[in-house]
């Protein structure tokens, strides 16, 4: 299989990167909390995985995996991916004009819920709309300062015709997607830092024992993206077993993140942890975006059940 992405969708990618790059500053992060919208909804990534007739781009979810890899590269606050993966429930969504946040199973909190206009509670079985007026929302504690936490109730709501469990799948590859992203920046960010920092009259760099934890993380990030990629693919089709690719795709990123946020600890040191050093946001979004809809554990399950049910299929 080809797994190369087509000029149209890193050009897709490279568009999003260049409005990131100007209006998310590592600076926005600390200020906005939807840095680009309006720009990023003008390039169409709200409305590309609308078929053409519902004004939308008529693209996969495959199309854009290079778009929320740059998504998760910048730590964009907001819910980006869940408005974009969610907008073929939601015409209105399209053009930008809404914001969607997520509640998905197995989770109590829904991340950036204050900023939304519509609240989709996916169930086991089915999903239901919950308008942002409807809905009461109870601040929480969380780790990720620009993915705010918040406990939901709601006395109304309106059934979705769409079932939960595709729209949970997609939701999970666009959540590896982004750690994919998250766990590249994290390594260039250490393995600027290691060329810097030095110990010992040399950079911390030339020391073996750092070398080999910054090659530990780019191969698990390299092991973990194609898993992403053929998820995609496999959702777009419609493939038997694209639930299963979907949590292989999620449990490979999250760990190949975790890894990227532990390594950049150790090389970073305590200074890690500060708030005057841009660091802990890409900490703090590999380890909130890791848990989001199923964690890494959550996911191997999932792949393992499946296997030892019989489910090998192999697909295309």
């Amino acid at each position: 299989m080809n797994f190369a992405f087509t000029d149209e969708q890193l050009a897709f990618g490279a568009a999003v990167r260049d409005v990131l790059r100007d209006a998310c500053p590592p600076a926005a992060l600390r200020t906005e909390r939807r840095p680009g919208w309006r720009r990023l909804a003008g390039l169409g990534l709200f409305a590309a995985l609308l078929p053409p007739e519902r004004d939308g781009l008529g693209l996969g979810l495959t199309d854009v995996l290079p778009a929320l890899e740059e998504i998760g590269r910048a730590c964009l606050p907001g819910p980006v991916a869940e408005t974009a993966v969610t907008a073929p429930l939601l015409p209105e969504a399209a053009a930008g004009e809404v914001c969607v946040s997520v509640l998905a199973p197995g989770q109590a909190y829904a991340a950036d819920a204050d900023l939304a206009d519509l609240l989709v509670v996916l169930g086991e079985d089915e999903a239901r709309l919950v308008s942002g007026e409807a809905a009461r929302l109870d601040p929480r504690p969380g780790i990720d300062p620009c993915r705010p936490l918040f406990a939901v109730a709601y006395d109304t709501s309106e059934p979705l015709e769409a079932p939960a469990a595709p729209v949970l799948h997609r939701l999970a590859v666009a959540g590896a997607a982004q750690l994919v992203g998250v766990a590249r920046e994290l390594l260039a960010r250490s393995v600027a830092y290691a060329r810097v920092r030095t110990q010992f009259g040399a950079p911390i760099g030339t020391f073996q024992a750092v070398k080999h934890r910054l090659a530990d993380v780019a191969v698990a990030v390299e092991f973990a993206a194609p898993l992403v990629w053929r998820a995609a693919l496999a959702l777009d089709a419609g493939a038997p077993a694209a639930g299963r690719d979907a949590s292989a795709a999620k449990a490979a990123a999250g760990e190949a993140a975790a890894l990227a946020a532990r390594s950049a600890l150790q090389v970073h040191g305590a200074v890690g942890y500060t708030d005057e050093l841009d660091l802990r946001f890409w900490l703090a979004r590999a380890w909130s975006l890791g848990a989001a809809y199923g964690t890494s554990a959550v996911h191997r399950e999932r792949v393992r059940s499946a296997l030892l049910g019989g489910d090998a299929r192999r697909w295309p």
